[in-house]
């Protein structure tokens, strides 16, 4: 191991087997290891860059044109901070010459980093960036391609659960909303207001939080105070489980409980046992598809740990999109991986993908704990959709 300087690494050894540089492929990312990102990054992005690329070395490497070329990764810890993560990426371009760089985790930090990969020529696999600019953005920069569907797109899946709920009389019209006051949260709760009132419902509390927010008993009692049978709050992970321990504390019973990011998450489920029974979330994954039930256990296997159940495995699936796309090309060729990647049809964990104009629609919208796993329960119409539990069991 030799250091690079501030907080960078390069990892060899026991997980990744040493190459000599012209027979190996550099990949390098930036990615939050510490700061408010890093629990979000430590559970859907980070683990899974280090089983893709086990995988890859175990397998004996990519293969280009007629040889195997195994991956050699190069990390910076980007602190949670975008102007961090951006002289990190620079600096993995133009300095490392690194071959590939894969993506930071969140909404912001990839749409700031995408004029920086857009410029510099790299793929850019926004998995974690949720954004109704996605199609705007592709177009102006086809190198970036967004993978966890459109917020307008998880808002119909939300409108049209609670619309099918109330009509079957297990809801009324009241709806609490909360959400984090950044891009993410702007932007879902934005689309959400749209939705919710074009379909009838009564947004009977409307309310931003500062980013960093800890305690969350002010919004919540005043949420409570609305008498809503929903709460639909556009949450970070910190944020996820504030609002459960507090809903808890407070004995806030809505009849739909819905909390944001982490709410796939499996430590979630360990934190709450009984209690996340019923509570929904954005994302979800169908546990009958041979894919998952392997990747499920593989993630297990290497890290210790489940994996989410939303960005987790469409994290490893575009980095198998990404892989194969290199295949394809046969040699290390930025542009032409762009272009396969945006043309190609895949075989993925998730089923096939092909993208649509830069964005994977291969997605869920919403989905629920019930029992031991975190089932996507809309789309309605999509392929392993569960019908969900309503109402919630009472803390």
């Amino acid at each position: 191991m030799r250091k690079l300087g501030w907080a960078a690494l390069i990892v060899t050894a026991a997980l990744f087997a040493p190459a000599h540089a012209q027979d190996s492929i550099k990949i390098g990312w930036a990615i939050s290891k510490t700061g408010p990102f890093a629990a979000g990054a430590g559970v859907t992005t980070l683990p899974n860059y280090q089983v893709w690329v086990k995988d890859v070395n175990d397998a004996g490497g990519i293969k280009v044109g007629d040889k195997k070329l195994k991956v050699e990764v190069i990390e910076y810890d980007d602190r949670s901070n975008s102007e961090e993560m951006i002289k990190a990426v620079e600096r993995l371009a133009t300095q490392d010459k690194v071959d590939f760089i894969l993506p930071p985790w969140s909404t912001g930090m990839n749409l700031a980093a995408a004029p920086i990969f857009n410029k510099l020529g790299y793929p850019q696999l926004a998995v974690t960036a949720n954004t109704n600019q996605a199609l705007e953005l592709t177009k102006r920069w086809p190198n970036l391609t967004f993978w966890l569907g459109l917020p307008s797109e998880i808002v119909d899946g939300i409108v049209e659960t609670f619309t099918k709920l109330q009509k079957e009389g297990k809801i009324s019209n009241k709806v609490a909303m909360i959400a984090v006051g950044d891009q993410f949260g702007i932007e879902l709760s934005t689309a959400t207001r749209a939705g919710l009132k074009k379909a009838g419902f009564d947004l009977v509390y409307d309310k931003s939080y500062p980013f960093g927010t800890q305690d969350m008993q002010p919004v919540l009692k005043d949420a409570q105070a609305a008498n809503p049978d929903v709460l639909l709050a556009f949450s970070y992970p910190p944020d996820t489980f504030a609002i459960t321990d507090t809903s808890k504390i407070i004995g806030f019973n809505p009849k739909v409980f819905f909390v944001g990011v982490g709410t796939a998450f499996p430590m979630y489920k360990g934190k709450f046992a009984a209690n996340a029974e019923a509570v929904m979330g954005i994302g979800g994954s169908d546990a009958a598809l041979e894919g998952i039930q392997w990747y499920i256990q593989h993630h297990k296997e290497i890290i210790g740990r489940e994996p989410d159940r939303w960005a987790s495995p469409i994290t490893y699936a575009s980095l198998q999109v990404l892989q194969q796309a290199i295949e394809r090309v046969g040699k290390i060729d930025r542009a032409a991986v762009i272009n396969e990647i945006n043309n190609g049809t895949f075989d993925t964990i998730i089923g096939k993908v092909k993208l649509d104009n830069g964005l994977n629609r291969n997605i869920w919208a919403v989905g629920q704990w019930q029992g031991n796993d975190f089932y996507g329960i809309a789309p309605v119409g999509k392929q392993g959709a569960k019908a969900p539990i309503v109402p919630k069991p009472a803390w």
